[in-house]
């Protein structure tokens, strides 16, 4: 009986605990779980054989399986905003992996996941054990029993629970429920298909045969420069805002003292919390790619984006991704002249835990490796900075410009600020941290523009999402900045007609646009004379 009641309470917490450490409390999840008992129940009642000793081993293999993917639903949820879809995530494995081996080193990777692995395993075999059925027909009578009575409290829950509000309170089936939510979502992702592949026949994709394609940035550098992590919660939220806006506000004062003009707006962005690459193909395709299988369907059709667009106009086209460590076919399936992953940058400085390199050498790269091989052709850049990546540790300074050479420089930073495994489980260091790695971001930005930025430029700066939930909270907008910085003040004419405003805050009743019309809008704006774009979707419904 003592074993009964151990795998009972096992299970129980198994099932239950997932739903705890999302809600923080059992008020609104209950404390038992009804699966719990009838499962321990109906193997309580079995005989000892050996299908039926197997077939605890199978159910003690499911619980805990079961376990792991609600935790993982857990981590989902605070980090990205959403559930996960196990039709669609099952890659981010992968991703995980390398974000621990950037904060953590290959050394407390490889002891975690060992840890992680044998912790899972004696979970897995002490509840087989707890769950066979019991050998000696001697002491049969007594947990059958109990299986009975875990079966009727089981009965009890189904046909009282919603009559009787304290019952009804502490009971749930959090398995039942997951695997409701899972089919749910394999069923959506198999309508989704059919919407992408719709909306990809009914939404005009290139301006090839355009008169004046792009013709009023002809001759000119577009450089697309996402700020990682960089939301509008960052100018909104009272702690954030407090470091953030001040230091917008000098940034708009020294980018003016050398001739600089600066309009902003804001984007909603498909993503939120991480998965930065929805960002990046929605604003270059103009299609909404909120999920993985719209993005690899993108990548997987014939659909055009800015970068073509921008060929066709004349300009060089170049993406600089300094996180990406290995190959990047898509680099080559968006068509670009050139692509720099981290093996292709010459970087000699020490990478800060996840972060490959400071923002400011990245930059530094941007104007002495790709902008001066140019040949006096215009170029179209794609670049992504990643200093401001969760943890925000550490935060190196903005060094002489003259002196980051090949990021040797950066050595003496190696050591700064705490360890990431230390920041990670203290969430007001997170929230302290967060804007200083904005700002640092925003003054390697400003420098650059203050010391490369000619009359033959345009640089878009903006984010791809805000940071993740469980830092910012529940109420996010998954709004994100945009700052249009150049010399040439006819430049800015189209933005500011499309709803931004001088400086460098938003207009916070600018009326909401989402990344994908940003293509549609641009492409026409920007062609001389203006073309227009065909007729779209509804820009915010619900998909």
């Amino acid at each position: 009986m003592l074993r009964l009641v151990l795998a009972w309470v096992l299970v129980n917490s198994l099932l239950i605990a997932p739903l705890w450490a999302y809600t923080g409390d059992g008020e609104t999840v209950g404390w038992i779980a009804m699966e719990a008992a009838l499962l321990v129940g109906m193997l309580a009642l079995l005989p000892r054989r050996r299908w039926s000793a197997g077939l605890a081993t199978a159910t003690a293999v499911g619980l805990v399986l079961v376990f792991v993917l609600a935790f993982v639903d857990v981590g989902f949820r605070a980090s990205l905003g959403r559930p996960i879809n196990l039709s669609l995530d099952l890659y981010l494995v992968g991703a995980v992996y390398k974000l621990a081996l950037g904060n953590l080193g290959m050394a407390k990777t490889v002891i975690a996941f060992v840890i992680g692995a044998l912790g899972l395993a004696l979970v897995t075999w002490g509840l087989a054990r707890l769950l066979m059925p019991s050998g000696r027909k001697a002491s049969r009578l007594v947990p059958r029993l109990g299986g009975l009575l875990m079966i009727a409290l089981f009965a009890l829950g189904l046909s009282r629970g919603g009559s009787v509000p304290w019952l009804g309170e502490r009971m749930a089936l959090p398995a039942v429920q997951f695997a409701k939510e899972q089919v749910e979502q394999f069923r959506l992702t198999q309508v989704e298909r059919k919407n992408f592949a719709a909306e990809l026949a009914a939404t005009p994709d290139s301006y090839e045969g355009t008169s004046g394609l792009l013709g009023k940035l002809a001759g000119k550098d577009v450089l697309v420069t996402f700020i990682e992590s960089y939301g509008m919660s960052a100018l909104v939220d009272p702690q954030w805002k407090a470091v953030v806006r001040p230091r917008l506000d000098d940034l708009a004062s020294r980018l003016a003292a050398t001739g600089l003009h600066v309009a902003s707006g804001k984007l909603l962005s498909p993503t939120l919390g991480g998965q930065s690459w929805y960002a990046h193909g929605t604003m270059i395709s103009g299609l909404w790619l909120d999920t993985q299988l719209r993005y690899d369907l993108m990548m997987a059709s014939r659909r055009e984006t800015l970068v073509d667009d921008f060929r066709r106009a004349g300009h060089s086209t170049a993406a600089l991704m300094p996180a990406i460590t290995m190959a990047w076919p898509e680099g080559a399936r968006l068509g670009y002249d050139q692509v720099f992953t981290r093996p292709d940058i010459s970087y000699a400085g020490p990478p800060f835990f996840w972060v490959t390199m400071p923002d400011q050498f990245t930059l530094s790269f941007l104007e002495h490796t790709i902008r001066a091989s140019a040949a006096g052709r215009p170029l179209f850049v794609e670049v992504a900075l990643v200093s401001s990546h969760i943890p925000w540790t550490p935060i190196v300074p903005i060094l002489d410009w003259d002196s980051v050479g090949d990021g040797a420089a950066f050595a003496p930073y190696e050591a700064y600020g705490a360890p990431p495994e230390e920041v990670w489980i203290d969430l007001s260091k997170l929230r302290e941290d967060y804007p200083k790695s904005l700002t640092y971001s925003l003054d390697a930005v400003t420098g650059f523009a203050e010391r490369y930025l000619d009359d033959g430029s345009l640089l878009m700066v903006l984010g791809d999402h805000d940071p993740q939930p469980w830092v910012t909270g529940e109420d996010v907008t998954r709004e994100v900045p945009v700052h249009v910085i150049t010399r040439d003040q006819a430049l800015l004419k189209p933005f500011l007609a499309w709803g931004f405003q001088p400086g460098v805050v938003p207009d916070s009743h600018q009326p909401i646009r989402r990344m994908d019309e940003f293509r549609s809008w641009f492409v026409p704006a920007f062609s001389d004379p203006p073309t227009f774009a065909a007729k779209r979707p509804s820009l915010l419904s619900d998909r």
